[in-house]
């Protein structure tokens, strides 16, 4: 039986950077690099040409996000590709957004070869090596979605019990009216309105009406009023 020799393609739109991994990875006696673009759309046309087993890909080639689009369509069409997205950019937002798009793993640009080269291995062998902060942002996100759908499941509840006056004084509240407008727009006393939002406070467990608003348009639900 042959030794295991795992198929590269290298995506980097800077040639000195490209060249110096696809040199890193041809030294490797396990590894050997099948082809290498430039841009988005040449490694697109390439994973569709060429056999291969792992794809380091650049985010930022042709435009900011073409390695997130190439990524995207490449594994549209072979979703068991296994791709590692290699850019200057540590940012939360790009981090998950990169990770978004179905990459299997993540390395900053100028880390140690030897680094370089484990996380190659490791996407290769099904074990991608997600570093702590990775690890720690993509619980977040978890966590954070949970929470926006106990938010979500709790509005719902409570917008089902609202009375027709309650959900119209919600409305007025969302074009940010004050109690007063209010009392006009709705030809009531203003201590009326006064007692219907101390009871929308109490049902939306919120201490200011500034709350709801702010529940209200985070969860993208103001076409219900």
């Amino acid at each position: 039986m042959g030794k295991v020799v795992i198929r590269l393609l290298v995506a980097e739109d800077f040639d000195i950077i490209r060249e110096d991994l696809c040199d890193i990875i041809q030294q490797q006696p396990d590894m050997e690099v099948v082809g290498s673009a430039a841009s988005g759309e040449a490694i697109q046309a390439l994973a569709m040409a060429v056999d291969f087993d792992v794809i380091l890909m650049d985010v930022e080639m042709e435009t900011t996000t073409a390695g997130i689009r190439a990524t995207e369509r490449i594994l549209e069409q072979k979703p068991a590709a296994k791709i590692i997205f290699l850019t200057a950019h540590e940012t939360d937002n790009m981090i998950l957004t990169s990770m978004g798009a179905g990459a299997v793993d993540y390395i900053v640009k100028g880390c140690e070869e030897a680094q370089l080269l484990e996380h190659i291995r490791a996407a290769y062998m099904g074990k991608a090596i997600l570093d702590a902060r990775i690890q720690q942002l993509v619980l977040k996100e978890y966590s954070r979605l949970r929470s926006s759908e106990r938010s979500l499941l709790f509005f719902i509840h409570t917008v089902s019990h609202l009375t027709q006056a309650e959900r119209e004084l919600v409305r007025l509240l969302l074009e940010n009216k004050s109690i007063r407008q209010i009392a006009e727009a709705r030809c009531v006393e203003m201590v009326t309105v006064k007692t219907q939002i101390k009871s929308l406070l109490r049902k939306f467990d919120c201490t200011r009406t500034k709350e709801i608003v702010s529940m209200i348009r985070e969860l993208n639900v103001s076409h219900l009023f």
